[in-house]
């Protein structure tokens, strides 16, 4: 069988979501580890095992604003028959030098303040008169208002055991214990976890840098007048905002017009500065698809896009391939905007949580009972229906119609509801699966 026939038969496979889906994300691994401040390593996955190299708390420290004491001293009092202790100095948090607390003595201290040598506890402030001479304290007056409180007597009201109210060293975690995992996703806990421990940068799978572009002669950009014939770019705009949904930095291309030169020219343009590459729109079989003109005459060295019939709804026309000299990957979408988002959602957002070095990289489906009928499904086409999922109820509701043009309806949806393909009608009340999207 020669060469012509055999690409004939390949275009005229038709491929299923899932064979297309593998064959993107065989193609995909994840980006090179670097090195970056913990800000804006947010939302990357580590690459390496984290150990704590100094305890936390570094040091004994007090949870109150109260005294440190000796549990001795305060053993035995009451209301009535308060401890009398001598105060002997202040610390606060920071405070490098300590007064040694010896029996009969107190040392005002404050929340996160170092206990100074000699004491074994802590006493509230509210559980003491203050320093005042009178009934129990509800606050310590300001050291610039009061300065003799850091001296003179307090009374404490009720006894406290040794260790009360002092978080102890390493009570948190130990010099030597893991902190985090390589593989671990850094949110906002752990970022600052890595700070507590003194990580000023850590090692990560950084951000995809996720380059979107629209095609179309007829595409005029927001907030510009509408001429005859023309229409709002609302892709470029629905497609960068889920690939920053999707935890990459993404850049937005205006909208390239129906001119295959243009087009070769601007891609190649925007190849330094993508990870990967995502177009909308000219990717069927119209005389006019650029996209499908350009990449699919693309030379060996250039890379190789291919064009694809897939088995679903909508969203039928898919290209894939790996261009330029680093061989970037780029997901050709058609341009009517639903099978865009959905094509975004179901191959897209995958590719780009692979290049992070996610462990899960798809949207997470559910099983739902279907509030109204699906009266018709293509046989033979996995149909992707857009829908209003009731979490609580556990029922989904499709919303809008089936058209691929409905944008609207899209942005009313919070689900996909999936129809399989041997499915050609949902009767009402019907369990079916959906793919949540928020």
């Amino acid at each position: 069988m020669n060469n012509a026939t055999d690409q004939t038969r390949h275009q005229d496979r038709v491929w299923s979501v899932a064979e297309h889906l593998d064959d993107v994300l065989s193609k995909i691994g994840p980006l090179d580890p670097i090195e970056l401040q913990l800000l804006d390593a947010q939302g990357c996955v580590l690459v390496e095992d984290i150990t704590v190299p100094v305890a936390l708390p570094p040091f004994d420290n007090s949870s109150m604003d109260g005294y440190a004491v000796r549990a001795a001293d305060v053993a035995d009092a009451t209301e009535s028959a308060p401890a009398v202790l001598t105060v002997i100095g202040d610390v606060a948090a920071g405070s490098g030098e300590l007064p040694g607390t010896g029996p009969g003595q107190a040392v005002r201290i404050m929340t996160g303040a170092p206990v100074p040598p000699g004491a074994d506890a802590v006493v509230p402030v509210e559980w003491t008169d203050g320093g005042t001479g009178q009934g129990p304290a509800a606050t310590m007056r300001a050291h610039s208002a009061a300065p003799q409180d850091a001296g003179g007597e307090v009374r404490v009201h009720r006894p406290a055991a040794a260790g009360a109210h002092i978080r102890a060293r390493g009570s948190d975690v130990t010099e030597g214990e893991p902190a985090l995992r390589a593989g671990t996703v850094l949110g906002p806990s752990q970022i600052g976890l890595l700070a507590a421990i003194g990580r000023g940068t850590v090692r990560v799978h950084p951000r995809p840098r996720v380059v979107v572009l629209s095609t179309g002669s007829e595409l005029v950009q927001p907030g510009e007048a509408l001429g005859p014939g023309q229409i709002h770019d609302s892709n470029s705009f629905q497609l960068t905002a889920a690939a920053r949904d999707a935890g990459a930095i993404a850049y937005r291309v205006g909208a390239v017009a129906d001119d295959a030169e243009t087009l070769r020219s601007t891609l190649e343009d925007q190849l330094i500065r993508a990870d990967i590459l995502v177009t909308s729109g000219g990717v069927s079989v119209g005389a006019y698809d650029v996209v499908k003109e350009t990449l699919a005459a693309l030379s060996a060295e250039e890379g190789t896009v291919e064009f694809r019939r897939l088995a679903m709804q909508p969203g039928k026309p898919q290209g894939f391939g790996l261009i330029g000299p680093d061989r970037i990957p780029l997901l050709a979408l058609p341009g009517n905007p639903v099978s865009s988002y959905v094509s975004f959602e179901l191959f897209v957002r995958p590719a780009i949580r692979a290049l992070m070095g996610l462990p899960e990289v798809h949207r997470p489906t559910t099983p739902a009972k279907c509030t109204e009928a699906v009266a018709s499904s293509p046989k033979g086409k996995r149909q992707f229906l857009r829908g209003s999922y009731d979490a609580e109820a556990g029922t989904v509701t499709p919303v809008g119609g089936a058209g691929s043009h409905l944008i609207k309806a899209m942005a009313h949806a919070n689900a996909l509801i999936i129809v399989p393909e041997d499915t050609t009608e949902v009767p009402a009340g019907a369990e079916v699966d959906i793919v949540l999207l928020g």
